[in-house]
């Protein structure tokens, strides 16, 4: 996995090629292409075809069938806001890796309990950032953060060289 996952709203088929030309040129070969708009699916499908060589994931999944959905149009990662047992339970049955939004330590307790290694920290800069993350770390031993919110050109350089960081979107 890429240290950065970038978080790509595409509102227009259209747009797919300028994005994920743009992120390849810049040697970043991840995109997490949101369930905010009606053509995620689509896109997804054309990135996952028209893009082999990147690896193309899914976000903003929040529910079984948006999931199912990403995963049949060919993401090869999902990513959500909140931790959905329900999308937990697809992506571990499948082996796909999957980044549930996870900021306390009971909802992070529920997604290592379920077997999960990385969860994203969102919006991080709300919920207390690279600090809140470093006290989370201690007792949640060997489990990484995917932060998103908040991280950018000032902060990028703390945020990926903290040990607990799997990678930033």
């Amino acid at each position: 996995m890429e240290k950065f996952i970038p978080v790509v709203v595409i509102k227009e088929l259209s747009e797919t090629d300028k994005i994920l030309t743009a992120l390849k040129n810049n040697n970043i070969n991840c995109a997490e292409i949101t369930f905010r708009t009606a053509c995620a699916a689509e896109a997804i499908a054309y990135a996952a075809k028209n893009y082999p060589d990147m690896e193309i994931g899914a976000g903003t999944v929040i529910n079984a069938e948006q999931c199912e959905a990403a995963l049949a149009a060919g993401a090869t990662f999902i990513v959500s806001p909140g931790l959905s047992p329900a999308v937990a339970k697809i992506c571990t049955e499948r082996n796909i890796t999957y980044y549930p939004g996870c900021v306390t330590p009971t909802e992070i307790t529920a997604a290592v309990n379920m077997g999960l290694k990385v969860v994203k920290f969102f919006p991080a800069n709300v919920y207390g950032g690279l600090n809140a993350m470093k006290n989370l770390a201690g007792p949640f031993v060997g489990l990484k953060f995917l932060p998103t919110g908040g991280v950018n050109a000032a902060n990028i350089k703390e945020y990926i060289d903290a040990p607990f960081i799997h990678a930033v979107g």
